[in-house]
């Protein structure tokens, strides 16, 4: 894994989403189970199982960034005494926050990297929940080709996110202004496919989801063997 202490905060990061993720107030405030399911439109722990059920008791995962809500020990639970649960996230606040969460649970553990440096080690699996509409575009391919080098063979990647919903959607007006101020990396990846983001995509096979009118999206990828 990458040195913590080479990772410092990014700029995008910091200038963007100091508000959501580096204050210690909204912190607090954010990682409540209600805040996180009103956010999500009443779809946190639909999405949340739709993702973990793509893991398996005894796997070794990667999950990249740290995630509001109980998502965390809904993978560590998931994957059982066997298993383990790695977490990453580029902002140490984010990482003591999980650790504090994840306490009882000796199946994982959480540590400050940055995604876009390679990781240097293999995973059975690798789960990104609601990471890549964060960041800018740039980044993300780097992110994405970092976590599906990670990938060992035959082993599975998942990205949960948002997705271009309906033209009937009844909120696609209320999301666009949210894509627009509040999420500002977020429409350059509703303009982009996950799977075919990056080349290393072409080393895996593909399916996808999409879910509640299709404001959200289940990528999953197997890495040939």
């Amino acid at each position: 894994m990458p040195n913590p202490s080479s990772s410092p905060v990014p700029a995008y990061l910091r200038d963007t989403y100091t508000w959501a993720y580096l204050d210690r107030r909204s912190v607090r405030w954010l990682d409540q189970p209600v805040v996180v399911s009103t956010i999500l439109w009443g779809n946190a722990g639909r999405l949340m199982d739709a993702a973990v059920a793509e893991f398996s008791p005894g796997q070794r995962v990667l999950q990249a960034a740290a995630v509001y809500g109980d998502f965390s020990v809904r993978m560590a639970r998931r994957l059982g005494s066997d298993g383990q649960l790695n977490v990453v996230d580029v902002a140490p606040i984010q990482v003591a926050n999980t650790r504090r969460k994840l306490l009882g649970w000796p199946n994982a553990r959480a540590q400050v990297a940055d995604l876009t440096e390679p990781l240097g080690v293999g995973f059975d699996a690798v789960c990104c929940f609601f990471l890549l509409h964060e960041v800018p575009a740039p980044v993300r391919r780097a992110i994405v080709s970092n976590l599906l080098e990670a990938v060992e063979p035959g082993g599975k990647i998942v990205f949960v996110d948002y997705h271009q919903p309906r033209w009937w959607h009844p909120l696609r007006p209320v999301m666009a202004m949210v894509f627009r101020y509040l999420e500002p990396f977020a429409n350059s990846l509703l303009a982009e496919s996950i799977e075919t983001l990056v080349p290393e995509t072409a080393g895996f096979e593909w399916r996808k989801e999409t879910l509640f009118g299709g404001l959200y999206q289940k990528v999953v990828g197997v890495r040939r063997r």
